[in-house]
């Protein structure tokens, strides 16, 4: 418990820290006229593959002089930023009327390279005063032409950037290429490119503190929100609807079950007992493979911590529009240091299982979700290393991570594992175990494993799906996500609706003299997640035009290792509300 606190309090300073860091850095951004304002070139890609970006100058663009890299934080190298200096100079409050950047002959190689990167939609990523900058590198002309062999490719070469001002403050940037001034890189052929830009500065009233706002309001348009709420009300009637049903079936169901139980002795000889009661015996009998039970049982409630830390960095505004890499940063110093959590979890319950060997349970926990997520990241690395992706992590950064495993994670989960194992906490079991496991009777086919585990995936998906779309579109698109607390509704409805169903498929199996419910549980309450992954396939093929091979793999690779940690955390909510009500019913009566 004192652990607990202190993971609290060192979450909380991290996140007063980070947002007293955020305000004071944006303290810093004054200027008075003349003065150089930092702009930088983050990256280039195509336009429908968000995760296949490169540095802005692997595509021959010409400099205006030395390209100097800015020094990235952690979870911006997790994000795939990599800025540097952009060879345009925009000044505080100075007009430029086409203004001459560079000047570069681009060979046939360039034209060829350039000509590919429009085919692809090619669009840049800049950061003025930390504010964004996109726009597309070029256009194909298909006017009247059928055969794509005929298409016409230009570059754009002259950018107008339109800069808004308040006093002494930058506010608002955008940046408009001029669809007249371009180069022609139809034919492989040597070509003169000037590189030209614009600056025209206008004052305006909005203040410092609101010049994000404008890139959150897609998310809180009429038309969005009204689609919000309509999934928020869709996810409040599954879990009245759901509540009711159980309150109904359930409820007259374990009253009448009590009324029978609770009859006099001489009455209970006359009638054979069946029922749940029957297998008083064997439902607290422990679970095949204890020591993989109780690893998933700790990662799925570190991973629930997790989230719920994550909620709370959010709706105190942590990650507001553009703060690069703050997500990933606090997804990587959660994650270590809520490792403890895992640690004493999963000891704790394998101790209460009569585990013996704790060292072994404590690596499978340590393992179980790091591991595939290693061997993926491993994969996916090479992956975006063979493409000369941003994606591809540099050396130092993998290092970084291997020493926070080693010097947080690791020492956490063992401390954490340690406390569990001294715990010294007996399984509270209202019924005492036989000594030889009861037969189950042979069932039908809807009551085995995958049958059930459809049923429980089905219903707290239907209560999320329609978040999912704007959830996959903020992460493998460009749109920008900010309703966290609609998104933080719908997980708590999510968590609800999968306590119920596990709750009512785990009474269901009893009923029917099956006693193995422990790992049916924990699988039905994280079958959500195989649903999930189910809908990354529709999203991909339907909703989106990502292509090729590098994208492909990071979708499903990534998504994959996202599911499997949402298996883990629902499940342990499945298991944990189904103990719950096992106990409270097999307390309630009589057995001897």
């Amino acid at each position: 418990m004192k652990k607990t606190i202190v993971i609290v309090a060192v979450l909380v300073i991290i996140s007063c820290y980070g947002i007293t860091e955020v305000r004071s850095d944006a303290s810093d951004h004054r200027y008075k006229e003349g003065d150089s304002v930092p702009l930088y070139a983050n990256k280039v890609g195509p336009f429908h593959n968000p995760s296949e970006t490169y540095r802005y100058f692997d595509l021959p663009f010409c400099s205006s002089g030395h390209v100097t890299e800015k020094k990235e934080a952690l979870g911006e190298v997790l994000n795939g930023d990599r800025l540097v200096s952009a060879p345009y100079k925009l000044d505080f409050k100075k007009d430029k009327d086409t203004e001459m950047a560079c000047k570069r002959k681009l060979s046939k190689d360039d034209v060829a390279h350039f000509r590919n990167a429009v085919q692809k939609d090619y669009y840049f990523q800049m950061y003025y005063d930390d504010l964004p900058i996109w726009g597309f590198i070029g256009k194909v002309e298909k006017e009247g032409k059928v055969d794509p062999s005929e298409y016409k490719y230009f570059l754009f070469k002259h950018i107008q950037f339109e800069v808004s001002y308040n006093k002494d403050r930058v506010i608002e940037i955008m940046a408009h290429m001029d669809p007249q001034s371009l180069v022609d890189l139809t034919e492989d052929k040597e070509v003169e490119a000037e590189f030209m830009y614009t600056v025209k500065w206008k004052e305006t009233e909005i203040p410092f503190e609101k010049r994000m706002e404008k890139y959150s309001q897609s998310s809180s348009l009429p038309h969005h929100l009204e689609i919000h709420w309509f999934s928020i009300i869709n996810s409040c009637v599954t879990v009245l609807l759901l509540t009711g049903f159980l309150a109904t079936i359930l409820m007259r169901v374990l009253k009448n079950d009590f009324m029978k139980y609770a009859q006099d002795e001489e009455a209970a000889d006359d009638q054979e007992e069946t029922g749940w009661k029957y297998i008083h015996g064997d439902v607290f009998r422990f679970p095949k493979y204890k020591s993989l039970f109780a690893a998933a049982l700790g990662s799925g409630s570190q991973l629930f911590t997790l989230t719920v830390f994550i909620f709370m960095l959010a709706l105190v505004g942590v990650f507001y529009p553009y703060n690069r890499g703050a997500l990933f940063t606090a997804l990587v110093v959660i994650y270590a240091l809520t490792s403890g959590i895992a640690g004493y979890t999963a000891s704790s319950f394998y101790c209460q299982l009569e585990g013996k060997n704790w060292v072994r349970n404590l690596l499978l926990t340590g393992c179980l979700f790091c591991g595939p997520l290693f061997l993926t990241f491993c994969f996916l690395n090479t992956v975006a290393i063979a493409y000369s992706a941003t994606a591809a992590l540099p050396f130092g950064t993998i290092v970084v991570i291997v020493l926070i495993w080693t010097l947080v994670t690791s020492p956490l989960l063992v401390l954490g594992g340690i406390a569990g194992k001294n715990s010294k906490a007996e399984f509270q079991a209202p019924c005492r175990t036989t000594k030889y496991p009861r037969e189950i009777p042979p069932l039908p086919w809807y009551r085995s494993t995958i049958p059930q585990m459809a049923m429980a995936g089905f219903l707290p998906f239907s209560a999320i799906y329609i978040e999912l779309y704007y959830i996959f579109a903020s992460v493998w698109g460009h749109r920008i996500y900010t309703i966290y607390s609609i998104l933080f509704i719908v997980f708590i409805i999510l968590l609800i609706v999968t306590a119920f169903i596990t709750v009512a498929l785990t009474y269901f199996q009893l009923a029917a003299e099956d006693h193995e419910w422990w790992w049916r549980s924990f699988l039905c309450g994280g079958s959500t997640g195989l649903f999930i992954y189910g809908y990354c396939l529709y999203y991909y093929y339907a909703r989106s035009d990502m292509s090729g091979f590098m994208q492909t793999s990071f979708f499903f690779g990534y998504m994959a290792c996202i599911c499997y940690g949402f298996f883990l955390m629902l499940g342990a909510v499945g298991f944990r509300a189904s103990l719950l009500f096992v106990r409270h019913i097999y307390r309630s009566i009589k057995c001897e």
